[in-house]
């Protein structure tokens, strides 16, 4: 099994915590903790791209921070929508 999967399986469980969680207070707190890792992977892989990569790289990751911040103040609802979402978008992309 390659590394991919892997990082796969892990995203697509966190996905599943959040739509499995009852409590809907709990369910944002899970959303916003991926807000908040996806924004420190993004500024992190900002910080170790050179400068010809982050101007080829400016407006894909301008484009993920917008979508990071429309997902903010998603209610409960929303957030076990977007997880299945991405679950199945996931699972639809397995080789």
């Amino acid at each position: 099994m390659n590394n991919s999967v892997k990082t796969d399986d892990i995203i697509f469980n966190f996905f599943k915590q959040i739509c499995d969680e009852k409590n809907d207070k709990k369910c944002v707190d899970l959303g916003n903790e991926w807000i908040k890792a996806m924004e420190s992977n993004l500024n992190n892989m900002e910080k170790n791209l050179d400068e010809k990569d982050k101007i080829k790289y400016k407006d894909d990751i301008q484009s993920n921070r917008i979508h990071l911040n429309n997902l903010k103040g998603n209610n409960s609802s929303e957030w076990r929508e977007y997880a299945t979402k991405c679950m199945i978008e996931i699972l639809d992309n397995k080789v």
